[in-house]
């Protein structure tokens, strides 16, 4: 946890540097005002596309205007389950985890969604506004029966307070910074047009805040600071820790969710069938 008491000097550093953009307007979701807002607000070269910042977030302009429908049109439920993650954090394994955790009563391991479906099928992040396949708006995710198993790549302050106050349930998954990094940069470089942006930028920039959902930092303590106030209600999980002992943190996130194993799962080995259907030997073969 070390990297997170670097980030809390880090956060009283930048105070100053973000406080004259944290006064924005209310969100209100209608198309031309969101257009007008987003025209309004401070703009910085990206690592692949220039990123907007809103309310001292760096998003892409579309995300924006996702933001301002999920702050308006998003009712988190009293049993929702929301998966958080900062991009390149882990956000595939813990959508598979938690899939097939709160679901193993229905599929049989033989047969599995995951063994056909990408966890981004399967789990539906919130500010995706734009998903074909569900109709392009917030009525998918309306529609879902409870609970409903959700994901998001927003901080805690974007999303709608009453996230806080309903009593759902959220899984925050963090990884080393410097694997973190690594991996934004590899990406952010397979969707940017033109020039490569080179390592030493990427990093000037990230240390800076400016990336894609950051600055970085501020993304983690918002969720470790709420795991801290809520134990009972938000889950603050290292990615390092997972990996290390995946079997320990199936029961650990089973627990925490309300879907214990049983000792008699736990004799038959359903929590190590669990452990392996999200192995990544198996979501690796998984189509996109």
């Amino acid at each position: 946890m070390n990297f997170l008491i670097v980030s809390i000097i880090m956060e009283q550093s930048g105070t100053e540097e973000s406080s004259e953009n944290s006064q924005q307007p209310a969100p209100i979701s209608s198309e031309s005002y969101s257009d007008n807002l987003v025209a309004t607000l401070p703009t910085s070269e990206g690592w692949s596309t220039r990123l907007t910042l809103f309310k001292n977030c760096w998003l892409r302009a579309y995300m924006v205007k996702n933001c301002l429908l999920v702050q308006d049109n998003f009712k988190p439920r009293s049993d929702d389950i929301i998966l958080a993650t900062h991009p390149k954090c882990g956000t595939t394994w813990l959508k598979a985890l938690a899939f097939a955790i709160t679901n193993r009563s229905r599929y049989a391991f033989a047969d599995h969604p995951l063994l056909k479906k990408n966890p981004h099928k399967v789990v539906t992040i919130i500010e995706a506004k734009f998903i074909s396949e569900h109709g392009g708006d917030l009525d998918y995710i309306e529609s879902l029966p409870s609970p409903r198993l959700l994901a998001t790549h927003l901080p805690l302050s974007l999303l709608p307070p009453t996230v806080s106050t309903v009593g759902c349930k959220i899984v925050y998954l963090c990884r080393e910074p410097k694997d973190a990094f690594t991996s934004m940069w590899h990406f952010e470089n397979r969707i940017r047009k033109g020039d490569p942006i080179s390592l030493e930028k990427a990093f000037t920039m990230f240390c800076e805040g400016c990336s894609s959902f950051g600055p970085f930092w501020d993304h983690y303590l918002q969720y470790w600071k709420e795991s801290l106030a809520r134990p009972k209600e938000v889950l603050f999980l290292m990615y390092e820790e997972i990996k290390c002992d995946p079997l320990m943190a199936v029961r650990k996130i089973a627990s925490f969710l309300g879907f214990p194993f049983t000792k008699e799962e736990e004799s038959a080995g359903v929590d190590k069938e669990v452990v392996r259907l999200c192995s990544f030997k198996v979501l690796r073969r998984l189509v996109t």
